[in-house]
């Protein structure tokens, strides 16, 4: 995937805000890996802060809607891994700023 494309999928999922601690999943480091094939189908391959979080869904969704305005996207999959574990040294320091986190 070309680096422009690959920034404006990124500039998009900035828009996907964690709901419990209202900072985006890019800053938050929960986005892992995109793929796109041929097809346009793309694979966002991500985690989330805690395993069993009940907002999950959500999220996936909101993953899916934000993407839907590229072009060269024509179908989101979300996968959703454990491993590596998340941690707050994934985190922008946008994200360590705005909640205080050292």
């Amino acid at each position: 995937m070309e680096e422009a494309l690959k920034d404006n999928i990124m500039g998009a999922l900035e828009l996907v805000i964690d709901p419990e601690l209202g900072v985006d999943i890019v800053n938050l480091g929960l986005v892992y890996d995109l793929e796109l094939n041929d097809a346009g189908v793309l694979t966002v391959t991500m985690t989330l802060t805690a395993m069993g979080c009940p907002l999950a869904g959500v999220i996936v969704d909101q993953v899916k809607t934000a993407v839907t305005d590229i072009p060269e996207v024509k179908e989101t999959e979300v996968n959703i891994v454990w491993t590596p574990h998340w941690t707050k040294d994934r985190m922008s320091r946008y994200a360590k700023i705005a909640l205080g986190v050292q």
